[in-house]
């Protein structure tokens, strides 16, 4: 962990702030270098998924040539919502970093205790309702993916 890295993505956060972007910022650096790094831009880019980790993962992918962050950190100037920590996850870093709490983001109005609740709710008791329509054929676009040999499995 290398606290000088925190620390730009705090500032990082803060100016967005100050330009009227959201408060949180990510880096992501590997091999002890950064490579990328992303502010929110949900209300810049009219883009609910643009937050500051997902623009952060989406350039050093991109910096990269990988869809994966193998042997990358992460850090980020909050804890992660629900959204951003399942990308992380999918993005497979070997470690996440973060400053602020979830507590702290609520506190300032960025609270994801709904999303939490919903999603320990059976899908067709949300709030935005999940309704399962069976089809016979569902299953035939994982029976075509796994018929193919040369997937790239992720």
């Amino acid at each position: 962990m290398n606290p000088a890295f925190l620390k730009q993505a705090i500032e990082h956060a803060a100016e967005s702030a100050r330009r009227g972007g959201g408060p949180f910022a990510a880096l992501v650096v590997k091999d002890g270098v950064p490579i990328a790094a992303g502010a929110n831009r949900v209300t810049a880019s009219n883009d609910p998924t643009a937050h500051a980790e997902i623009v952060a993962i989406r350039e050093a992918c991109r910096v990269l040539a990988s869809f994966q962050l193998t042997g990358c950190e992460v850090y980020c100037s909050c804890e992660p919502c629900p959204m951003c920590l399942g990308a992380l996850f999918w993005a497979r870093p070997a470690r996440i970093f973060y400053a602020a709490t979830a507590a702290d983001a609520a506190a300032a109005g960025f609270d994801d205790a709904l999303i939490y609740g919903q999603l320990a709710l059976p899908p067709a008791g949300r709030a935005i309702p999940m309704i399962h329509v069976p089809d016979g054929s569902s299953a035939r676009p994982f029976e075509e993916w796994n018929a193919r040999s040369e997937n790239v499995r992720y």
